[in-house]
């Protein structure tokens, strides 16, 4: 499908984007627990993708996976409906939220769903781990209405938390994961967007992103609909190669428009707005970082705020079209005592021997550049370059 560039024909009315939800773009956990002196260890991204022996071993927790998330926005369980601001993560399948059967302290932070408080509610006495990390974060399923914008989808199955140990949950911002990855990800339960699609409530069975960079309001998620004020010319469609997750193939990664022996056999991808930055494999990352002039530090991989623009951008073809990343999408700044501090956006990945899975990773800081469309009918990914 190399150079394929497509639009999706959909009817613009004027009930179009009903189905949109609103992002908010928060402070991260590792931001949070920073101001308050703790800096977070960095880890392997990858393991988000890993079985749950493989991320057992590896010591890393479930918060550990989504220090770094922040985006986030509301979604609603229960007659009468209890709101709740849960992550938009194309990079699992499960839904939940946390729950008055949680006691630990990391839910009695949040928002809890109750179910006594809901009309619609029927318990499916089943029990989940869910292996974000560790399989540190228990719970029991249960079904009900689930409010999405004007979507209303009932019975659905939602994971409710019983234990959620670890204090640094306790400062995130959400209290709950909306996975929107395929269902052979999602164990025994059946993942929302599936529900929608087989009760036709949505059109067209896509889910599309805007991340805006700036904290102020813009960013969406629209469900079965795609919001054209939101990009530029057409979108560019790459397929799906691996039905689990969002994964395609990067056809070259280049650095400043010099392409690169990486990539020459096309790179196995994720596509990840539960993933913050662009992750690499290792080798890739210890060169870039070289040509950058940047060395790691507890607080991350720093670089001299004067000299952002004389470092290189990064592009990756997809589709037979050029996607570049410049260091001011890269770069990150924030500001200590009125002064900027600045940091890449670019973490390494680390090879397991025993399964072959993506060490590329696209997250928010590729997807703040260009609007995103993840198509289930024809199961590719689209892109188009952010107004």
């Amino acid at each position: 499908m190399k150079g394929l560039v497509f639009v999706l024909a959909l009817a613009v009315t004027s009930e179009a984007f009903k189905h949109r939800v609103p992002l908010i773009k928060g402070k991260s956990i590792r931001e949070a627990m920073r101001e308050k002196g703790v800096f977070l260890p960095y880890v392997n991204a990858a393991l988000k993708y890993q079985p749950p022996a493989v991320l057992a071993a590896s010591g890393a927790t479930a918060e550990s996976l989504y220090y770094d998330a922040f985006y986030y926005g509301a979604l609603s369980i229960g007659s009468p409906p209890q709101s709740f601001m849960v992550l938009f993560d194309t990079g699992s399948a499960n839904l939940w939220v946390d729950s008055v059967y949680c006691n630990d302290k990391a839910c009695n932070t949040h928002k809890k769903f109750d179910p006594k408080r809901s009309s619609t509610y029927t318990s499916s006495y089943g029990r989940f781990s869910m292996w974000y990390g560790a399989g540190d974060m228990d719970g029991i399923y249960g079904y009900d209405t689930v409010t999405l914008g004007s979507i209303v989808v009932p019975q659905q199955e939602v994971g409710l938390s019983v234990t959620e140990p670890g204090d640094n949950f306790v400062v995130a911002k959400f209290d709950g994961i909306l996975g929107l990855a395929y269902p052979s990800d999602a164990g025994d339960q059946r993942p929302l967007m599936d529900t929608m699609m087989q009760e036709g409530l949505i059109q067209y069975n896509c889910v599309a992103f805007y991340l805006s960079r700036s904290d102020r309001a813009g960013s969406e998620v629209s469900f079965g609909e795609v919001d054209y004020s939101k990009f530029r010319g057409q979108l560019t469609w790459t397929p799906v190669t691996r039905q689990k997750w969002w994964q395609i193939s990067v056809q070259s990664f280049k650095i400043n428009n010099q392409p690169s022996s990486w990539c020459s056999q096309g790179c196995e991808t994720m596509v990840d707005t539960g993933n913050p930055a662009i992750f690499m494999p290792n080798s890739v990352h210890q060169y870039t970082m070289n040509l950058l002039k940047v060395q790691p530090t507890q607080d991350g991989y720093m670089v001299d705020c004067s000299q952002i623009n004389s470092l290189p951008t990064l592009t990756f073809t997809i589709g037979g079209v050029d996607f570049p990343v410049p260091p001011s999408a890269y770069v990150e700044t924030t500001y200590r005592g009125g002064s900027p501090s600045c940091s890449v956006a670019l973490y390494p990945t680390q090879p397991s021997a025993a399964h072959d899975l993506p060490l590329w990773i696209l997250g928010d800081v590729f997807l703040q550049e260009y609007y995103s469309v993840f198509d289930r009918t024809y199961n590719r990914v689209g892109f188009a370059p952010a107004v």
